[in-house]
């Protein structure tokens, strides 16, 4: 049976699973100790669930407990690793890297310690019209690095267009060359197969909340083996997390984040499986039904470039904000969700060589684990039915 309002937004965040809340509500309540406290069972208890958070989450990603540094999300994980590097007194130079399409979360650090008088290269990535539109080239990442790069920032798949990146490579060429090399692993990690060692990295970013986990809580994956990665600390006071992030551990939703990232892995394969058909009948439906409709992103056809659940479409001759606002029981968006409230249009899509109409013109679709086959059908009738209502006021 559809239930309405339908949500389509799974990239902006996720409804909690029940199984994760189940496994979180003790911790609010019987279990409630602050993991800091070691002189008695409350604060051992609240110790031991961080503990086997720490190893789930370690264990996902082949990394070791040690080298797991929890934070509040990915926004402060992605602070934490690029300010951390960049900030350090004794660092290689004062150049970073990182690419045009990356989360703000990435991209204002970065300016920010351009606006500090630091070298900040933005590479860009393949343009609309390929089949790999939005992938960066490895051979523009390796040609940016120069001797005093001190870090280069890439992430793993695009919160806009589902555009997974070369990130092993990427790692492999900043390995060789002595260079820190960061992944943003939000939107990836709990969707595609994630190991540290494979990909190459020295600092990860992750957050609970995308792969519906609670909100609030997130992690920073920091080599400590061979080559050990040094951070300045961003918060301080405490001394908690070995000393990279100062504060009281936020127990409740560290065991909700263990508890996703397991779900996750359980369910990956057949759950990928699963959105990929209901994203690409989405796709073909709208496409059949609404004239003037492109793909934004890679091609849906090669599942190792591009997430599963996402579809971001641009209906020409449609305002994409009057198109939602037309769909008012369909929960999308027009960009990422923190950048929402700005009235410019998607910086993502504007790499991609759209023009600003277009960027307007389009709508991103995000599925999830809760996404039926019977909420797909509504999205795609209500979408056509706005745009061509829209399109015949135009006209008129």
């Amino acid at each position: 049976m559809l239930r309405l309002p339908v949500f389509m937004d799974y990239h902006s965040t996720t409804p909690v699973d029940p199984r994760v809340v189940e496994a979180m509500l003790p911790y609010f309540t019987q279990k409630f100790g602050n993991a800091g406290s070691v002189n008695h069972s409350f604060g051992w208890e609240a110790r031991d669930a961080v503990d086997a958070a720490r190893a789930t989450i370690a264990a996902a990603i082949g990394a070791n407990e040690k080298e797991i540094v929890f934070t509040s999300g990915a926004t402060e994980s992605n602070n934490l690793a690029i300010r951390g590097v960049a900030e350090r007194p004794r660092r290689r130079g004062d150049h970073l890297v990182t690419i045009t399409t990356e989360h703000k979360a990435v991209l204002d650090p970065v300016a920010r310690l351009g606006r500090r008088g630091f070298d900040v290269t933005l590479v860009g990535v393949k343009q609309r019209g390929a089949d790999d539109a939005g992938i960066v080239d490895v051979n523009e990442v390796a040609a940016a690095i120069g001797d005093d790069t001190v870090l280069v920032s890439v992430m793993l798949a695009n919160n806009e267009i589902g555009a997974i990146g070369p990130i092993a490579e990427i790692g492999a060429i900043c390995r060789a060359r002595g260079v820190t090399f960061h992944c943003d692993a939000t939107q990836g990690v709990g969707k595609v197969p994630v190991d540290v060692d494979r990909l190459n990295v020295d600092l990860m970013s992750m957050s609970a909340h995308k792969i519906c986990g609670p909100k609030g809580v997130g992690a920073l994956y920091v080599r400590r083996r061979t080559p050990s990665v040094r951070l300045e600390p961003q918060i301080t006071g405490g001394g908690q997390e070995g000393g990279f992030r100062g504060g009281t551990l936020n127990v409740p939703g560290i065991v909700g984040f263990a508890n996703a990232v397991e779900l996750s892995l359980a369910e990956m394969e057949v759950e990928q499986a699963r959105l990929r058909k209901l994203r690409d009948r989405l796709r073909a439906t709208i496409f059949e039904s609404v004239p003037g409709v492109s793909l934004n992103g890679p091609r849906l056809d090669r599942p190792e470039w591009r997430l599963a659940g996402n579809l971001n479409l641009t209906f020409a001759g449609v305002d994409g904000e009057a198109l939602m606002m037309s769909i008012k029981n369909l929960a999308v968006s027009s960009g990422a969700a923190c950048t929402s409230a700005n009235p410019e249009p998607s910086h993502v899509l504007a790499a991609l060589g759209l023009s600003l109409d277009e960027a307007r013109s389009s709508l991103r679709f995000g599925m999830g684990r809760f996404t039926t086959e019977e909420e797909v059908a509504f999205a795609a009738a209500a979408v056509a039915s706005a745009a061509a209502k829209l399109r015949r006021l135009k006209g008129s």
